[in-house]
């Protein structure tokens, strides 16, 4: 076989693990399978469409994210977080955001920030659409900090923050915002656009700070 024929036989199964891998990650953020729970392998195969063997590689992904974790002759189970767990990762997260959105208050273009204004409508206009969409709220969430990270042009900071198991922890606190919380960190997203906008480092890092120990504070509060 050929190396192209090789590589046309590696696409559809690449797009079933792609499937599974979205599928599953969705469920798990939007707390369809909820934390603590088993993910059983032919019943995720059924739900997604695909054969147990890009099931299996889905959850060995998400495994490497932080998301699931495997149990010596039990199988997968979606992770659970202590409280020291919590603290550590916004903790890190505070200090980490703060240095990078710094950077990036120096470094940022016009077009990322336009970018980060995009995401700050479309957030807020998932938040105003009723039922909350937790999914694509912290989705949208995730992407407006990354666009901030990528700003910083720092690949080690990307790695760190990429270590730090975080989508289910925003997802949480989203879902337990009061109305007040949830317009606070709305508004904290476009101070940071303003303080980036005028190339401002202490106030962007400021501003993040605060950003990252409200949610922290949101969360505990629960």
């Amino acid at each position: 076989m050929s190396e192209i024929d090789r590589r046309t036989d590696a696409r559809p199964a690449s797009r079933a693990v792609e499937r599974a891998y979205r599928q599953i990650k969705t469920d798990v953020l939007a707390g369809i399978h909820p934390i603590g729970a088993r993910l059983k392998e032919e019943e995720l195969a059924e739900q997604t469409g695909v054969s147990r063997t890009p099931v299996r590689e889905a959850l060995r992904r998400l495994n490497a994210e932080g998301l699931v974790d495997f149990t010596p002759h039990q199988g997968a189970y979606v992770a659970t977080w202590s409280s020291q767990d919590i603290e550590e990762i916004f903790g890190l997260r505070a200090v980490l955001e703060s240095y990078g959105v710094r950077l990036a208050a120096t470094r940022i273009s016009d077009l990322q920030i336009d970018e980060l204004e995009a995401m700050a409508d479309a957030v807020e206009a998932a938040a105003e659409e009723g039922a909350l969409d937790l999914g694509r709220i912290s989705r949208l969430n995730d992407r407006f900090h990354k666009i901030m990270l990528s700003a910083a042009g720092n690949k080690r900071l990307v790695r760190l923050l990429s270590g730090i198991v975080e989508m289910p922890i925003v997802l949480r606190t989203y879902g337990i915002y009061t109305p007040e919380q949830l317009r606070r960190s709305f508004n904290h997203h476009r101070e940071l656009i303003t303080a980036l906008r005028v190339r401002d480092p202490d106030w962007a890092a400021a501003v993040m700070e605060a950003h990252v120990r409200a949610a922290q504070a949101a969360y505990f509060s629960a």
